[in-house]
């Protein structure tokens, strides 16, 4: 079950209490105080592990808190400090507020560690309270309490290329032919549940290209409909948007329509989509109906048309060779 978004409650170490304590020995007996201070409670960090996909370890485990500082105690002995909490979290996620109005903080790069909740300090114990006119204090301080509330993790998926495209347009099939990514294909609608990151290398350069499949959208996604509204936000970081075409227009589909619906479906769910690079993958190419509508579809759009075959592997190399400007070492 791939998991895009969780609610988790997250708490930072309490400090621990200062002690009150008094030294009692045989010769000294007014030894004055010696209670020792409280440890600090542990910090909690967000960590960026790209060995992480999802958020599925915080879907049925949403309650994670550092260790409290301990107590300080007599003869001086200050507390423990409490260990630190370090929750690995997928590039791309995102934290936020209790009511999804601040992002809080966001991971990006592969080890990037973030202090998300600060522990608690610990309290003075009576040692530090002593004085000329007040030789056997019996103040102490409590622990501050650590941070802690109740956060929401979106991940947004990072790669360079997202791919756009009708359900059965051929985009997992695309995944496949251009990386080593094996997503699982079949001729019905929502081959694709979950959005997936293959690497394409090029060996002449040693440069590497991320490509995100995305679920296909259908008319209305912007509005909650079908699968893919709920993965728009993964291709919102793509640099690239390469939009995957069926030109040969299997199950009475129109490739320019399907295009200008993409499109706008894009365009209604954020403007942003507006500025990027696109381009298109006119695929199916091996099919007869797909020369004709080709020579229709170029005629009506301005953006580069790459005319590709999943099955044949026709155009594939043209295509990887006008992605490869996007890649990176």
């Amino acid at each position: 079950m791939f998991v895009d978004e969780v609610r988790v409650t997250l708490k930072a170490g309490d400090g621990g209490h200062g002690c009150l304590s008094f030294l009692r020995e045989k010769y000294k007996p007014n030894g004055g105080p010696n209670g020792g201070d409280g440890g600090k409670g542990g910090d909690l960090y967000i960590f960026c592990d790209d060995n992480a996909s999802d958020l599925c370890a915080y879907q049925f485990q949403a309650h994670w808190r550092a260790e409290n500082g301990e107590p300080g105690r007599g003869s001086e002995q200050y507390g423990k400090q409490g260990k630190d909490c370090v929750l690995l979290m997928p590039p791309g996620t995102l934290v936020y507020d209790e009511d999804k109005e601040v992002c809080l903080a966001e991971l990006t790069e592969k080890g990037q560690k973030i202090l998300l909740l600060q522990g608690g300090k610990g309290g003075k114990g009576n040692i530090h309270f002593k004085s000329s006119v007040n030789q056997a204090p019996r103040r102490t301080e409590p622990g501050e309490l650590g941070q802690g509330g109740t956060f929401n993790l979106v991940l947004k998926t990072i790669a360079t290329v997202g791919l756009v495209g009708f359900p059965n347009a051929g985009k997992s099939s695309l995944t496949n032919a251009l990386t080593q990514a094996q997503r699982k294909i079949g001729a019905y609608p929502f081959t694709t549940l979950n959005p997936s990151v293959g690497i394409i290398l090029y060996q002449d350069s040693y440069q590497r290209l991320s490509i995100a499949d995305i679920p296909g959208l259908i008319e209305g996604a912007h509005e909650d409909r079908g699968l893919g509204h709920r993965f728009l936000r993964h291709i919102e970081r793509c640099h690239v948007l390469l939009f995957v075409i069926d030109m040969a227009g299997e199950d009475t589909r129109n490739p320019l329509k399907d295009y200008n619906t993409l499109i706008e479906e894009l365009r209604r769910y954020s403007p942003e989509f507006a500025t990027k690079p696109c381009m298109i993958a006119a695929n199916k190419m091996d099919l007869p109906e797909a020369k004709e509508h080709l020579k229709a579809f170029k005629k009506a759009v301005s953006l580069p048309v790459y005319p590709i075959s999943c099955l044949s592997g026709e155009g594939l190399p043209e295509l990887k060779k006008a992605l490869q400007p996007f890649a990176v070492y």
